[in-house]
């Protein structure tokens, strides 16, 4: 119902993921700002069994797709159950820090009353459970 367009600004520029828009409606491992700031996803395993651990956390999410997945990037949009609400969620390996840096954004909106932070919170909770 409110899918949104598929945003232009998606993917790694110059090794980074885009940054976010002023509304409270996105967090980032990249924003230095509190209002947007979020820790990147730690791991201390081999950059391929971390994706593999991610694209599950992400699958058993529900309501999710996986749009573009390579050894060091992820981008899957997830829909909200009741309103059809869409999120751009992506996913950065840094291999040589050993975290997934991550930045989730809702599509429409001004305020998504702290989904996309505490999605990505509910992802690490996954992951240092896998």
């Amino acid at each position: 119902m409110f899918a949104g367009k598929r945003p232009a600004n998606i993917g790694i520029v110059s090794g980074k993921l885009a940054a976010c828009p002023s509304s409270p409606n996105c967090v980032s491992s990249f924003s230095q700002d509190a209002q947007h700031k979020i820790e990147p996803l730690a791991y201390t395993s081999s950059q391929s069994e971390a994706m593999a651990k991610l694209k599950a956390a992400i699958e058993s999410y529900g309501k999710t797709k996986i749009i573009t997945a390579t050894d060091n990037y992820l981008y899957a949009e997830f829909t909200s159950a009741l309103m059809g609400f869409v999120d751009d969620v992506e996913f950065l390996v840094d291999d040589a820090a050993k975290v997934i840096h991550v930045r989730s954004a809702s599509r429409l909106g001004e305020s998504d009353l702290g989904v996309n932070r505490s999605r990505i919170e509910t992802i690490r909770t996954q992951l240092n459970q896998l």
